[in-house]
């Protein structure tokens, strides 16, 4: 694949994974839809966008997924929505992307990787960067939002450890997303509260499965085969930066210092972590 187009293609995905977290901000914020709906509606559109995909093409599909994984794909996306009705943008989407890192981190550690000084001193950057974020004050966001979001971080570290060496991307996650929708309608069913909605709202949850979801996967696992293992690790560091900037320019959210904070332990923990390990290799 030329270059340019592994590079547009990256650009494109990184963009998308940012826009999820603006588009679920934007409808649980300023719309009627409450979240179960939205996860529910999110993750069917998802299905629909990919199994699409998976069917238009030549080669038949390899995999269709398993209930394991779209539990865990259930647990991220419910995770996410409600974490979303209170936390800002940029918030949201640094806590996800420093909890997905550090569960997979630990998993490697439990497996009993080893790691060097500089990638410790690297995880445990990263991991205070998470607690500042959390921690009372003026500036911070409700413990309770936070907590869902590290669990949504949490599970899709799982999602994407339990999918590593799957040889048909598209056609697993397709399977994983329908699979994950029916627990969405359940959830929907089995919430206290009803179901609420309205059309800007069922729009953002269709963009944020259909698009953002379904086509940006689809685009990452396109740009992964012109990517090395170290680049597209280290790539992903953008998608916090671009949501919040996108908040702050889309939803007049601010840039505390709190945030400013903790965005550089975490990221520039994660970089450190991610540098070393290519250096030790």
């Amino acid at each position: 694949m030329p270059p340019a187009r592994v590079y547009l293609l990256t650009l494109l995905a990184l963009v998308a994974f940012a826009a999820n977290s603006v588009l679920c901000r934007v409808a649980l914020a300023h719309t009627g839809i409450d979240p179960g709906s939205f996860t529910a509606i999110r993750l069917a559109s998802g299905a629909l966008a990919l199994w699409l995909l998976a069917r238009s093409r030549v080669a038949p599909a390899a995999g269709h997924g398993n209930w394991g994984s779209a539990l865990a794909l259930f647990g991220y996306a419910a995770g996410f929505s409600y974490a979303y009705t209170s936390l800002p943008t940029g918030t949201g989407a640094l806590l996800l992307f420093g909890a997905v890192q550090a569960s997979m981190i630990g998993f490697g550690l439990f497996r009993g990787e080893r790691l060097g000084r500089i990638q410790w001193a690297g995880w445990v950057f990263a991991l205070s960067g998470m607690v500042a974020l959390c921690l009372p004050g003026v500036s911070s966001a409700p413990l309770s939002a936070c907590l869902l979001m590290l669990g949504a971080g949490v599970a899709w570290g799982v999602y994407s450890l339990r999918g590593r060496g799957v040889r048909d991307p598209i056609g697993a996650t397709a399977g994983n997303f329908l699979r994950a929708s029916v627990l969405g309608l359940a959830l929907v069913l089995a919430a206290i509260e009803p179901a609420r909605w309205d059309a800007p709202g069922v729009a953002c949850a269709v963009a944020s499965g259909a698009l953002t979801s379904g086509m940006g996967y689809a685009i990452w696992y396109r740009a992964l085969g012109g990517l090395r293992t170290g680049a597209a690790a280290t790539v992903q560091l953008a998608v916090p930066v671009i949501a919040a900037l996108a908040g702050i320019a889309l939803l007049g959210e601010t840039l505390t210092p709190r945030l400013l904070w903790s965005s550089a332990a975490i990221l520039g923990g994660i970089a450190l972590f991610l540098h070393a390990g290519r250096a030790t290799r």
